[in-house]
């Protein structure tokens, strides 16, 4: 029999519709608003920049007229100048021509008004003139400067006329007037600069009388009349305000955004015009992208309205049963079932008698899994510390029964090597003792002395083998007392047979630590790492014997330079009986291990190979306020 289709209840479209108008109503009123708020908002941001753009760029053209003002002010106040020497004022004036190219004509008038020096770029007539009625001349001489005079020099370049007094530095009265012309066309350069043809933004700066003195367009400098549109002129000298800015339309329809500021000291207006089109391109390129996203978050909310509302209702009816089978304790069923409408309340009531019921079971099985977790950790962390105590201690038998059986062995070589060796001894002794008597009469053969050294050689070195053996089985009771380091040290280096091959370097802690120490048993762990430094360095090198404090212990390098030891062999120079060379017991560091351990220090060591090896012997460090350590 087929299965009837699956039909969607009332509680589905009920909850699709006020998802929806909860979503979408608000959300279009905001966004309506807020689109709308960000476009004006930015509108004015801009208009505001451009209005501050225009005013940075009116002080620019304020200190760029000043800049020079000071270089004629600079010029009229030098010694030479004041003199009103005129060779010396030519030279002068032809220096500041060369330094500042945009004066185009500099001129020299003393107090009665007449001209005594006259240089200019294009003036072809050298003849002095006669300034004594002139009144540029005389507000100069009442005021002290002047800045002004427009003109277009030559009928092509826009120009502006200064003068400044020339004072005596001696009388500090005015003596002249220096004149000069200087082309504004630096700042139709400025203004090509600041507001290049890709940026569709032009720029000019006008004077009170609608003088056009500079351009972002250098050809509108050079026309004859060159001037702004009359619709613009209108606006900028009749506006009293210092700074403004806002939409202007032109008389060709043409929609521009405006913004001006007025030159401080000089009258002059700077003005800053971008087409509305383009001002605005980035406020309108937001409200169309803004629109896009509100329309692609309608149609996201739209698809995420359906989902949700098909997600909530389609499972409430199978959540049911389940419910009902899990609170019976069938976790396995989950039927699948269509859902008929207005069921929630018999879902939630349901619902919570199964949660009730697991919650206890879940209950009671997460407490019994956390026992059991606690169980084991705590078994394993028993078994693991009873496994490492245990190991310890075979460790440690091990130890105490090799000990022991070196103890008896060393104990049988004593007496049975150490006896013959003391009579062969006896017995060569005697043999020199004969050869010495007769050498006078029958000279003795140099090979038989040689193999005499041999053998002397080979008893000593069979009783050090003895003296090795003997030292680290043997264990007395240590004898520690109070000891300055630098002075034992410099007794050990003093007495130590140093070969004339090796080099000692020392370098004792300037604190002159106190130790408490069996200064036997010091001595030998120091003297076995300077024997086998000496050892690894056949023909030359260094021995390093440093102490120095660190912390509550002292430490005590020997270091040499030999070829050091391989990082495989570093792990095992401690171990008893362990020796890289052709002779040895390889005892030596197992003792001075031995003698470091019972003193409650530590031994470490660093190697690198084809550089060499420094061995640190730390031991404790005896301060003033405390009393003799004791050792066992």
């Amino acid at each position: 029999m087929t299965e009837a289709p699956k039909k969607r209840g009332r509680l589905f479209y009920k909850f699709l519709f006020v998802f929806l108008i909860v979503s979408l109503v608000p959300l279009g009123i905001v966004g309506y608003y807020l689109v709308n708020l960000s476009q004006v908002t930015l509108n004015r941001a801009i208009s505001r920049d451009q209005e501050a753009l225009a005013v940075g760029f009116s002080d620019t053209v304020s200190s760029y007229i000043t800049n020079f003002r000071n270089v004629l002010f600079d010029a009229a106040h030098l010694e030479d100048f004041s003199s009103m020497n005129a060779g010396k004022q030519q030279a002068l004036i032809n220096h500041v021509m060369q330094l500042h190219a945009p004066f185009l004509e500099l001129s020299v008038i003393d107090s009665g008004g007449q001209e005594t020096v006259r240089v200019g770029r294009f003036v072809r007539d050298n003849k002095l003139r006669d300034f004594s009625n002139d009144a540029l001349f005389g507000k100069v001489m009442k005021t002290g400067e002047f800045v002004g005079g427009l003109e277009k020099y030559m009928g092509s370049y826009p120009a502006i006329t200064m003068g400044v007094q020339i004072v005596s530095s001696t009388t500090n009265q005015g003596t002249g007037v220096l004149i000069a012309k200087m082309s504004l066309t630096g700042l139709s350069s400025i203004l090509k600069t600041g507001f290049p043809e890709v940026t569709h933004t032009q720029a000019a700066v006008i004077d009170t009388n609608g003088f056009l003195i500079a351009h972002s367009n250098l050809k509108e400098i050079y026309k004859p009349d060159a001037k702004l549109p009359d619709d613009i002129l209108k606006i900028l000298l009749q506006n009293d305000a210092k700074t403004g800015g806002g939409e202007i339309i032109l008389d060709t329809g043409e929609k521009v955004l405006g913004a001006f500021a007025e030159v401080s000291e000089l009258g002059w207006v700077v003005y800053i015009q971008r087409s509305v089109s383009v001002a605005y391109s980035a406020s309108n390129e937001m409200l169309k992208r803004t629109r896009w996203m509100m329309l692609l978050v309608t149609v996201f909310v739209l698809i995420l309205g359906y989902a949700v509302s098909l997600f909530i209702t389609q499972p409430i009816h199978a959540l049911r049963e389940a419910a009902i089978k899990l609170g019976e304790g069938d976790f396995d069923y989950l039927p699948d079932i269509s859902m008929p409408n207005d069921e929630i309340g018999e879902l939630a009531h349901t619902f919570m008698q199964m949660s009730e019921s697991l919650k206890v079971k879940t209950a009671e099985i997460m407490s019994a899994k956390e026992e059991l977790e606690r169980l084991n950790r705590s078994l394993e962390n028993r078994v693991e510390a009873r496994t490492r105590e245990l190991k310890s201690a075979q460790d440690e038998l091990i130890k105490k029964e090799r000990l022991a059986a070196i103890g008896q062995m060393a104990s049988v070589v004593g007496h049975e090597i150490r006896n013959p060796l003391a009579v062969i001894n006896n017995s060569i002794y005697f043999i020199k003792t004969k050869f010495n008597a007769s050498a006078a009469a029958n000279p003795l053969d140099p090979k038989v002395t040689k193999h005499i050294s041999i053998i002397e050689s080979e008893i000593r070195q069979a009783n050090g083998i003895i003296d090795e053996i003997l030292g680290f089985a043997r264990t007395r009771e240590l004898n520690p007392k109070l000891t300055h380091l630098n002075a034992y040290m410099e007794d050990l280096m003093m007495s130590y047979p140093f070969p004339p091959h090796i080099e000692l370097v020392k370098k004792l802690a300037p604190e002159n630590p106190t130790v408490n120490i069996d200064t036997d048993e010091m001595t030998q762990a120091v003297r076995n790492l300077i024997k086998n430094g000496i050892e690894v360095m056949p023909e030359a090198g260094k021995i390093f014997v440093r102490t120095e404090v660190a912390g509550d212990m002292v430490r005590i390098d020997v270091e040499d330079a030999g070829p050091g030891i391989p990082k495989e062999t570093l792990e095992k120079i401690f171990a008893p009986f362990f020796t890289t060379k052709a002779r040895g017991t390889g005892l030596g560091l197992a003792v001075v291990k031995k003698i470091i351990d019972r003193h409650r220090g530590r031994v470490e060591v660093t190697s690198v190979v084809g550089k060499g090896t420094c061995f640190k012997l730390f031991v404790p460090l005896v301060t003033n306020n405390q009393n003799k350590q004791q050792y066992k």
